[in-house]
């Protein structure tokens, strides 16, 4: 029963301390924030990074996107990656800009400029 109590009294407090530690986000090139679900790092290091706007083409149902080394800091080879109508967030600047996480296989969230939308 005391280990029980423990894991209880464990769980309890996870909700305050993720409200203690601060939420890991970094800015655009341009000035705007990515949300903290999307990016975990910072400017050099971050996941998250504005990409060529020829990268990316409507298909489908979707967005498809196309990354070649050099389109992103993470991107060490080709990588595709679809994200369906609905599931992409609006640019805060204009730009179309991707998280790539936990590895550059997986798309973690895409924005759109609002006018693509």
């Amino acid at each position: 029963m005391p280990f029980a109590r423990c894991c209880a009294t464990a769980l309890l407090a996870l909700p305050a301390c993720s409200l203690a530690t601060p939420a890991s986000a970094h800015q655009a090139a341009s000035g705007w924030t990515y949300p903290p679900a999307c990016c975990h790092g910072d400017a050099q290091h971050g996941e998250c990074q504005a990409i060529p706007e020829r990268a990316v083409k409507e298909n489908g149902g979707g967005w498809s996107i196309v990354l070649e080394p050099g389109d992103h800091r993470k991107v060490t080879h080709r990588n595709r990656y679809f994200v369906p109508y609905g599931s992409e967030i609006r640019s805060g600047d204009g730009n179309y800009h991707i998280c790539l996480h936990p590895t550059e296989e997986h798309e973690n969230c895409f924005f759109v400029p609002p006018d693509a939308i």
